[in-house]
């Protein structure tokens, strides 16, 4: 499972002006994380704006990231949703062969019961040929994966190999940590908290402000997993303004706005979604400026 030690990164969906995707921008964000240190890559998850992406277009998004990485880093894709049906079929119809592994959210607006959660994944894991990581995010999905079903998952099927924990709950990262199967993962997906939970024994992070920051971010995470805390915390210190800074609006219009001060690709996003306020970009852009 060392694939997926470390940093993982959930790539934005670069848009151009008329919301088309932007394949050069998509092309370069990916080499710029990768020649930055990151370990893995994290395709149409929430950051990538999947939900508004067609079919076609999620195809399109899989083809230029698989072209642009070459083979160098492992690649992570998000398949999920709250019709386990439905995703049970986007799987079989999945080219899956350059993908090492799933991941897949909790379901959401269903408000299913632990044992419906439970069945879910059950479906998911059954269903796939490749590995699963478990995706736990209450604020989107209004839905804690408690985690003895986390566990019950990570004992009933040897595909299921990780969680991504986002429900920035220190307390829960640090059960499932101290009740996991050695070799099943636990993976932040809160920036804010991933130095801590790596320091505490958790195996990494998947990242959005990572791929802004992809060296300081990934080498942060390095120095957590070796235990060098006091290294890691400089780092994360100097990233901690950044890290408030664009979740205070939505994701991904924060880390766009990175992106477009970095001039990687443009803020665009897609509505529902709205870019980042003006006040909000000045901040942003003043801190790129200054790191």
């Amino acid at each position: 499972m060392s694939k997926f030690l470390g940093t993982g990164v959930a790539l934005v969906t670069p848009f151009n002006a008329d919301l088309s995707l932007d394949h050069e921008a998509l092309a370069n964000i990916v080499n710029y994380n990768i020649d930055n240190g990151v370990e893995y890559l994290v395709i149409c998850g929430t950051t990538g704006e999947s939900v508004t992406l067609t079919k076609q277009e999620k195809k399109e998004v899989i083809a230029t990231i698989v072209k642009a990485n070459s083979g160098r880093v492992p690649m992570v894709l998000g398949i999920g949703g709250n019709n386990t049906a439905a995703v049970i079929e986007e799987i079989q119809a999945t080219d899956l062969s350059k993908i090492d592994a799933i991941l897949s959210v909790s379901p959401y607006y269903n408000k299913p019961t632990q044992e419906g959660i439970y069945q879910h994944f059950k479906a998911i894991a059954e269903a796939s040929p490749i590995d699963v990581i478990l995706y736990n995010v209450p604020g989107r999905t209004s839905k804690n994966i408690e985690p003895k079903t986390t566990l019950r998952l990570a004992n009933d099927f040897k595909n299921v190999v990780a969680v991504k924990e986002a429900g920035n709950n220190m307390a829960q990262y640090l059960e499932l940590i101290k009740n996991k199967p050695e070799d099943f993962l636990v993976i932040s997906g809160d920036d804010d908290l991933a130095l801590g939970v790596v320091l505490a024994g958790g195996a990494g992070v998947i990242s959005v402000i990572g791929q802004g920051f992809p060296k300081e971010f990934s080498e942060m995470i390095r120095l957590g997993l070796k235990g060098d805390a006091k290294a890691a915390y400089k780092l994360h210190f100097k990233l901690m303004d950044v890290i408030g800074y664009i979740f205070e609006e939505n994701n991904p219009a924060g880390i766009k706005g990175v992106f477009e001060a970095l001039k990687l690709c443009r803020d665009t996003v897609r509505l529902p979604l709205v870019p980042a306020s003006n006040s909000l970009k000045a901040k942003i852009a003043d801190f790129v400026k200054n790191f």
